[in-house]
């Protein structure tokens, strides 16, 4: 049965929801994902999509429940990992397949497909770089919880199918100045020439002060996506020479000016994931007859969907894979070492 505020019947457009949070703790990076979407409407002129918002901040059970009512057909969203259990409990049997902004790949499932940026990829990404360039030891230093587990097991991975070793992981606790101890431990073990240090510009800079006080070349240091525009980086010495993988910005300041224009303030950069959701969902809709279901294969095109942070795709698991490029700290800028790749290569 429709809610009561069903939308009018539709015959020319697919109506696509978008679940996100618009109030509570994470209302204003829900609004910027919200209003990407519309700007990729107005952007491409799209008039065979009805994007719909409901706000999953006080219950997302019941935000799905009112999308499915609609006549919603894909979801785009939830924002929250922890979220995906209640939209799911009301969509899967509606047959309505979720993309998912989370960086979670945890909750993928056959009708769950996680669009947000993987933490572990851009790990992957930075070693094999570094093992091309001659690099073989690695240790990590890693925060406790689930980022630190994740960021370890792409070292380790990477380093299994490719070759190299793990020499030694210390671990710390977030929010205080453990890290300086776990650096200075990795220290004392030695063995290895790169380090991982999966956090922040600000204690990343803690730690890399301690294992390359006076900023010497010859240990390695590797970062996470984390760093990407963080300003702080070049502001270190030790750092520099440090690498990281991050999605490439090149579309991102264009796309951040218009987005000043239309709605007066600076967008969230995981803002993109609305914009790049709703040109996924128009590119679908080439082969999508309005009110039929969403034709979730043709998610898994091998040749993926380009997006404003670049070609993305879905791997077979659901989780998103991305182009990513490498980049370097020097004396007051980052710079790209090995730019992503422009399309993938099957």
């Amino acid at each position: 049965m429709p809610s009561e505020s069903a939308l009018p019947t539709d015959s020319t457009r697919h109506r696509v929801a978008l679940l996100v949070p618009m109030s509570g703790a994470n209302g204003e990076v829900g609004t910027s994902i919200a209003n990407a979407a519309t700007m990729a409407l107005l952007d491409t002129n799209a008039d065979n999509l009805r994007i719909t918002t409901y706000d999953t901040a006080t219950d997302a059970r019941s935000a799905a429940a009112r999308a499915i009512a609609d006549g919603n057909k894909l979801i785009l969203g939830p924002l929250m990992a922890d979220n995906v259990g209640a939209v799911m409990a009301v969509a899967r049997p509606a047959n309505v397949p979720l993309i998912s902004f989370s960086n979670d790949s945890g909750i993928a499932a056959a009708d769950v497909f996680v669009m947000g940026h993987i933490p572990g990829q851009s790990v992957a990404r930075s070693v094999e770089y570094a093992r091309q360039n001659g690099r073989s030891r690695f240790a990590a230093i890693v925060p406790e919880g689930e980022y630190g587990d994740r960021a370890e097991a792409a070292l380790s991975g990477t380093l299994r199918s490719g070759g190299g070793t793990l020499v030694a992981t210390e671990r710390y606790a977030r929010g205080n100045t453990s890290i300086v101890s776990a650096a200075q431990r990795i220290k004392q073990r030695g063995g290895f020439d790169t380090v991982l240090i999966a956090d922040g510009a600000r204690l990343a800079a803690m730690a890399a002060n301690e294992l390359k006080p006076r900023g010497q070349r010859t240990i390695q240091l590797v970062g996470t996506e984390l760093w990407s525009g963080e300003a702080g980086l070049t502001r270190t010495a030790a750092l520099r020479g440090a690498m990281f993988s991050a999605v490439s910005d090149a579309r991102f300041k264009r796309f951040s000016d218009s987005y000043k224009t239309r709605f007066g303030g600076q967008p969230y950069r995981i803002a993109t994931l609305g914009y790049d959701g709703v040109l996924l969902a128009l590119r679908v809709a080439q082969d999508w007859k309005v009110g039929r279901s969403f034709p979730v294969a043709k998610l898994r095109d091998e040749d993926g969907f380009l997006g404003l942070d670049g070609p993305f795709r879905f791997q077979r698991n659901g989780v998103v894979e991305r182009a990513m490029e490498v980049r370097e700290v020097r004396d007051g800028q980052v710079a790209i070492v090995s730019p992503a790749p422009a399309k993938f290569g099957n």
